[in-house]
């Protein structure tokens, strides 16, 4: 099943981001720090960097590729465990101001 979402705002994105990340390894969103880097590709943003570190190691990530419009996410194993396309999404372009 494909997920499908509407993440128009910088806001929305991490969000969504922390939500599905934390909900993988049962970490509480409300209480889990979610760290985030900016991608550059030929010396342009082109995407976000996402990752959540939790007990025992768990260290998840999620990649915001704002080209191909998906977000890519993968769990400690550096396995990709979910996917999620977006229908609107912040200007990569813009990030870096």
């Amino acid at each position: 099943m494909e997920v499908i979402a509407c993440l128009p705002t910088l806001e929305d994105l991490r969000q969504h981001v922390l939500n599905i990340l934390c909900a993988h390894d049962n970490l509480d969103a409300e209480q889990t720090p979610l760290i985030q880097q900016l991608l550059m590709r030929r010396g342009k943003p082109c995407g976000l960097r996402f990752e959540v570190q939790g007990p025992r190691r768990v260290r998840c990530s999620a990649l915001w590729v704002g080209e191909e419009d998906r977000i890519l996410f993968y769990d400690s194993g550096g396995v990709r465990f979910h996917e999620t396309r977006t229908s609107e999404a912040p200007d990569p372009l813009k990030l870096a101001g």
